[in-house]
C-alpha cells in the first residue's frame, strides 16, 4: 500500500461530567458540569481485506466504537454524577483504556489517534482541547504525542505604532498550540485550562507594546510560566502562538504573527542547563502526619518512598532528595478531635518534578502506606502536604472557590492556606527555616509561630517532642518494602519531651553505664563476662533506668586501643543474650544504645538488638580535631566516619547521642577562641559552634540523618577544665537555646537549638578534683555517687533529657526527687 489507511469517528457529540466545569466553575466542588464534549477517533488499519470483500466483518465497526465511547463517558443515570471526570486527559485516559485494552478489538488496536474538543470553554475563549496519540504494549498502553490547544483567546489591549491604536484598547484573538511529548495517565498531572487562559487574559490586557512581534512574544512567555507549573523539569514542550490584529487591516480579515518558543528561548526566566540532561531542582517543604497504626513506621515508609520516585513515576529523570528534616512532635488533632493523637514533622526536599507532578506523587505514596480517604482533617496512615514550593504562589481551584478554606481536595495552594493557623506546621518549619519569609504575608516563619503561640489559650495537650526507638532485631518474617529499600523496624517505644526548657513537662530519664570492658576507668573487669553483665541489665531493669548503654572500648585518657573484632565480641553478645531472656520480658524489651564511634561495631550491635548509638566523636572518629581537620589526611578519615555512620543510621533508622570532644579526653582544654562571649561563656559557645557544625553535617544535605533521632551531648570530663565542666553543667539548658553564636563578622543561628541533651557526669575525674580540694578527700570513682547525685540534680533542673550513670538505685532515687521539683508531669 502506498499509504496508511484510518478508521475514523469523527465529532462524536457525548455528554460528560467535568469537575473543572464549562463557561465558569461549577458552583459547589461536589457539583461537576454536565456538558458537551465533541470526539474524535482515528484509528490506523488496513482496510484493504474489508475493501476487496466488501464484508465489514474484516474491518473495525466504528458504529460499535462510538457506541462504547459514550456508554464509557456519558452519565449512568440523571440522578448521580458518574462518572466524572477531572479533566479532559482524564476523559483521553479512559478512551484509550478503553479501546487499547478493554475492546474486543484491542488485540487488532496498535494505536489510536484521539481529539477531544470542549466547545463550551472557559470564559475569552471559542474552545479548548487535546489531541493525542497512544500506542498499546503488551498488555499495557502509553501516550507518545499530546498536543494541547485554545481557540481564539479574545484580549482587548493597546498595541500598534500608528497614534490612534495607543489611545484605545483593540482586540486581539490569540490561538495556542502545545506540543509535549507525552503525558502520564492518572497522575493527576494535567494542563489547568482555565488557569492559564484567564492569566493571558489578566496580564495581556495590560500590556502596551508596539508591536505584535512583541506581544506574541510575551504571550509565549506567560504560557510557559503557566506551563512550568504542572511539568517536570526534564519536559521541554514547544509552544505556537498565532496572535491577530482583526482590525488592523481593511481588506484583509486580520494581520497575524506566529511564534514557537521553548522554556530555551527565555533563558533569563527559566533556569536552564545549557546543552545538559540534568533538569534544573527546585527547593519544596512537605508536611507529614500520622495516627493510624505505627505511626513512626508510616513516617519513615513515606519518606523513604518519597526518595525513590522512580517507583511511581515514569520519569527516568525524576529527582527527590531530602535535604533537612525538623524534629518529630506529638500533637492533639485539630478540627476533627475524636481521633488519635497526630505525629507531625517535616522535611526540605530539591527536586525536579514540578508542584502538580510532586502532588501527584505524594497522593501514591499515601496510598501505598495504606491512608483510606475518609472525612476532612480526619484520621489517616500518613498525610502530605506541600507547603512551599520556592517561591511560588499557586492556586488551582476555581476563582470563585478560593476564599473556601476546605475546598483542597484535588486541587493544589501553595503556600497552604491554612500553615498560618497550624502549631504543628509552623513547629517543624521553624526548626529548620525559622528566618524564611511567607510568600504572600512577608513574616517569618518564626513570627507566625509566635503570632499562632500567643493567640491561641495553653492547650489541654500541648504538642511535645518525641524521639522514637526502633525495635531490633527484626523479626524473621521482616521484609523491605521495595527492593532498593531496606527493611523498616517497627517502633519499640518513644521518648516525649518538652517543646522547650521553660515548658517542664516531662521527666528526665535514666541510662544505665554497663561497661563489658576490662579497663575501664570506674568500674572495669566488674560486667566483662556474659553473666555479671546480664546480673547488671536485671539490676537496672529493676532499679527503673530507661535504657541500658552497652560498651566495649575505654575512651579513657591512655586505654588501650581495642580491635574492632574484640570490640564486637564484647558487646555483641550481651545485647544478643538480653534481647533472649526468656523469663523477663520488661529486661528483654529494654532499651539499649551501644557506645561505640565504629560503624562496624554499631552495625553488629544493632542487628543483635540495640536501639541506639552513643558515640563519644560524633561521626568523626577519635582523631579529628579540629574539625574540618587541616590535615587531609585525618580529614579523609573523618569523612568516611561521616559517610559511613550516617548511612547505617539511615539504613535503620535508630537515634544517636553525638557528644561533643577534642580528641583524646585530657587534652585540648583551650577555649579563648570563643573569648568574644567573655570567659565564663566560652567553654558553652564552643561546644555550640564545634559541635553544632558536626550536628549540621550529619542532619542536612542528601542522605542525612532525621532530625528527630538526634541528642546532644555537651561532653562533660572531654577537653574541659574543672571550671569548665562547672560551667557547662549549671547552664547546659543553654547550649541547646535559640540563639545566635558566632563573632560579630559571623552570627548565625545556634545549630543545637531545640536538640535534647543528655548529660554525663558521673564518677568522672573532675568530681575527684573538687572532692579532694581544700580540707576534702582522695576518692575513687566508685566514691563519687554523692558527687554524682549532685550533677544528676542540676542536669534535671537544667531540663537534660536523660543523665548517664554507673550507680543505678541510687541515682534513680536522685532523679525521682528532681523531677518532682523541676520537671512535674
Amino acid at each position: 500500500m502506498s499509504g496508511t489507511d484510518y478508521i475514523r469517528v469523527k465529532d462524536l457529540l457525548v455528554n460528560v461530567y467535568l469537575s473543572s466545569g464549562a463557561r465558569w466553575p461549577p458552583k459547589e466542588p461536589t457539583k461537576p458540569t454536565l456538558q458537551p464534549i465533541f470526539v474524535t477517533l482515528s484509528i490506523p488499519y488496513d482496510i484493504k481485506n474489508a475493501a476487496d470483500n466488501d464484508d465489514l466483518e474484516n474491518s473495525i465497526s466504528y458504529s460499535a466504537l462510538a457506541s462504547a465511547v459514550r456508554a464509557a463517558l456519558s452519565p449512568t443515570s440523571s440522578a448521580e454524577f458518574t462518572p466524572v471526570f477531572d479533566s479532559l486527559e482524564c476523559i483521553g485516559c479512559r478512551i484509550c483504556d478503553l479501546l487499547l485494552s478493554q475492546s474486543p478489538y484491542r488485540s487488532a488496536l496498535h494505536q489510536i489517534q484521539l481529539k477531544i474538543s470542549q466547545t463550551k470553554a472557559p470564559l475569552h475563549c471559542r474552545g479548548i482541547g487535546i489531541e493525542s496519540s497512544a500506542a498499546r504494549s503488551a498488555d499495557s498502553w502509553y501516550v507518545d504525542r499530546i498536543r494541547y490547544f485554545c481557540e481564539d483567546i479574545e484580549c482587548h489591549v493597546i498595541i500598534g505604532v500608528n497614534p490612534a491604536e495607543r489611545l484605545e484598547k483593540q482586540l486581539v484573538r490569540f490561538n495556542i498550540s502545545i506540543d509535549h511529548p507525552g503525558y502520564l495517565p492518572g497522575t493527576g498531572n494535567f494542563l489547568d485550562f482555565r488557569s492559564l487562559i484567564r492569566r493571558l487574559y489578566e496580564n495581556v490586557g495590560k500590556t502596551d507594546f508596539l508591536t505584535l512581534e512583541a506581544l506574541a512574544s510575551y504571550t509565549a512567555l506567560e504560557s510557559l510560566k503557566e506551563l512550568r507549573l504542572f511539568l517536570r523539569g526534564d519536559q521541554a514542550p514547544s509552544i505556537n502562538i498565532k496572535a491577530a490584529k482583526p482590525y488592523a487591516l481593511v481588506f484583509a480579515s486580520a494581520s497575524e504573527v506566529e511564534v514557537c518558543r521553548t522554556f530555551s528561548d527565555y533563558p533569563s526566566e527559566f533556569k536552564t542547563e545549557g546543552t545538559s540532561d540534568t533538569p534544573s531542582l527546585s527547593t519544596a517543604v512537605i508536611a507529614f502526619g500520622s495516627n493510624l497504626g505505627d505511626r513512626f513506621y508510616n513516617i519513615e515508609l513515606a519518606l523513604r518512598l518519597l526518595e525513590v520516585p522512580g517507583y511511581s513515576v515514569q520519569n527516568a529523570h525524576a529527582v527527590v532528595d531530602i535535604l533537612d528534616t525538623s524534629f518529630l512532635y506529638e500533637s492533639a488533632p485539630m478540627y476533627v478531635t475524636d481521633q488519635p493523637t497526630f505525629i507531625n514533622g517535616a522535611c526540605i526536599i530539591q527536586t525536579n518534578l514540578p508542584p502538580l507532578e510532586l502532588l501527584g506523587l505524594l497522593k501514591r505514596i499515601e496510598a501505598t502506606v495504606g491512608r483510606v480517604p475518609s472525612i476532612r482533617n480526619g484520621p489517616r496512615a500518613v498525610d502530605l502536604d506541600i507547603i512551599l514550593y520556592s517561591d511560588l504562589v499557586i492556586d488551582t481551584r476555581p476563582q470563585g472557590q478560593r476564599q473556601i478554606g476546605e475546598n483542597l481536595e484535588g486541587r493544589l495552594v501553595i503556600p497552604h492556606p491554612r500553615m498560618c493557623e497550624r502549631e504543628f506546621v509552623l513547629r517543624p518549619l521553624k526548626d529548620m527555616i525559622p528566618d524564611d519569609i511567607h510568600p504572600i504575608n512577608g513574616k517569618s516563619i518564626a513570627t507566625l509561630l509566635d503570632e499562632v503561640l500567643s493567640s491561641f489559650p495553653i492547650p489541654n495537650f500541648p504538642m511535645k517532642k518525641v524521639v522514637p526507638f526502633p525495635r531490633y532485631p527484626l523479626s524473621s518474617d521482616s521484609k523491605a518494602p521495595l527492593t532498593n529499600i531496606p527493611p523498616i523496624p517497627s517502633n519499640l517505644t518513644y521518648w516525649a519531651l518538652p517543646c522547650s526548657y521553660a515548658s517542664p513537662s516531662s521527666k528526665t530519664r535514666l541510662m544505665a553505664i554497663l561497661n563489658s570492658t576490662p579497663d575501664s576507668f570506674s568500674d572495669g573487669l566488674v560486667h566483662n563476662t556474659l553473666s555479671t553483665a546480664l546480673d547488671y541489665a536485671r539490676h537496672a531493669t529493676q532499679s527503673g533506668a530507661d535504657i541500658l548503654d552497652v560498651g566495649g572500648y575505654s575512651t579513657r585518657p591512655g586505654a588501650v586501643s581495642v580491635s574492632v573484632e574484640d570490640e564486637i565480641s564484647r558487646v555483641s553478645p550481651v545485647i544478643a543474650a538480653i534481647r533472649k531472656v526468656e523469663d523477663n520480658e520488661l529486661l528483654r524489651d529494654m532499651l539499649i544504645s551501644v557506645d561505640t564511634f565504629r560503624w562496624e561495631v554499631a552495625r553488629s550491635a544493632i542487628d543483635s538488638g540495640a536501639n541506639c548509638i552513643n558515640d563519644v566523636y560524633s561521626f568523626t572518629g577519635p582523631s579529628c580535631y579540629p574539625y574540618p581537620s587541616n590535615d587531609a589526611g585525618e580529614q579523609t578519615i573523618a569523612r568516611q566516619y561521616i559517610t559511613e555512620l550516617k548511612k547505617l543510621t539511615r539504613e535503620f533508622a535508630v537515634p544517636v547521642v553525638l557528644m561533643h570532644s577534642r580528641g583524646e579526653a585530657g587534652a585540648n582544654k583551650d577555649y579563648s577562641d570563643y573569648s568574644y562571649v567573655g570567659s565564663s561563656k566560652a567553654v558553652i559557645e564552643g561546644v555550640r559552634v564545634e559541635l553544632g557544625l558536626k550536628v549540621d553535617d550529619i542532619v542536612k544535605g542528601k542522605g542525612g540523618v532525621r532530625r528527630w533521632l538526634v541528642i546532644v551531648d555537651p561532653g562533660i570530663g572531654f577537653s574541659k577544665t574543672v571550671e569548665g565542666n562547672l560551667e557547662v553543667l549549671r547552664d547546659s539548658s543553654s547550649v541547646t537555646d535559640d540563639v545566635y553564636i558566632g563573632p560579630e563578622s559571623n552570627r548565625r543561628r545556634n545549630p543545637l537549638a531545640g536538640f535534647p541533651s543528655l548529660i554525663g557526669a558521673s564518677r568522672k575525674s573532675f568530681l575527684g578534683t573538687i572532692l579532694a580540694g581544700g580540707n576534702g578527700r582522695t576518692t575513687q570513682p566508685n566514691e563519687r555517687g554523692w558527687a554524682t547525685a549532685a550533677t544528676v540534680a542540676c542536669a534535671v533542673q537544667q531540663g537534660a533529657c536523660a543523665v548517664r550513670v554507673h550507680d543505678i538505685a541510687e541515682m534513680a532515687d536522685v532523679l525521682r526527687v528532681a523531677n518532682s521539683l523541676w520537671r512535674p508531669l
